[in-house]
């Protein structure tokens, strides 16, 4: 693997999940660069980890709809700086900042926060919950449980086999992030 960054687009186009519903596994427990984009191929995020398949599998769950290529520049050793020179560079090269990497950054590296989805019933159950913080755990635990439920039905329908399981302890706070 070579520390030079490789222009995006030189890198090739890699389904987001593959015929089996599998993410690419190549990726697993490699450090590196990786660009994400929607089903037209438009650019919606440039990120970079020490896990690139653990970051890819939270993105499809936190934004499933704009998950359908990517482009991943492995590196050999974790070094910030140059993760970072790559990320900026591709975006450079992309000649405006992708949604994900400015207005829709928490949408896309922040735990889902399932009171922005809360039905206008839930809101008002929720509201009308005043001392019980019990009774507020329990509704926030049920509006994550539906939010998660509607991710897995939209992840089964693109064909995803992947096994994808929500930390428990944070739904009681309203929050879906994988464990």
């Amino acid at each position: 693997m070579t520390e030079d960054i490789q222009p995006l687009a030189s890198l090739e186009f890699i389904p987001y999940i593959d015929s089996e519903g599998k993410l690419p596994d190549f990726v697993q427990g490699k450090i590196g660069v990786y660009a994400i984009f929607d089903r037209d191929k438009m650019l919606q995020f440039v990120g970079y980890s020490r896990d690139t398949y653990l970051s890819l599998k939270q993105h499809l769950v936190r934004q499933t709809e704009y998950c359908y290529w990517v482009k991943v520049q492995i590196i050999d050793r974790p070094n910030r700086t140059i993760l970072e020179n790559i990320r900026s560079s591709w975006i450079a090269e992309n000649g405006a900042q992708p949604e994900g990497n400015g207005a829709d950054a928490a949408k896309w590296n922040d735990p889902i926060d399932t009171k922005t989805v809360m039905t206008a019933q839930e809101v008002a159950n929720y509201e009308g919950i005043v001392a019980d913080e019990l009774a507020k755990d329990k509704l926030l635990k049920n509006v994550a449980r539906r939010v998660e439920n509607e991710i897995l039905s939209l992840l089964k329908a693109r064909g995803v086999t992947e096994e994808i399981r929500f930390n428990p302890k944070l739904k009681t706070s309203g929050l879906l992030d994988l464990k």
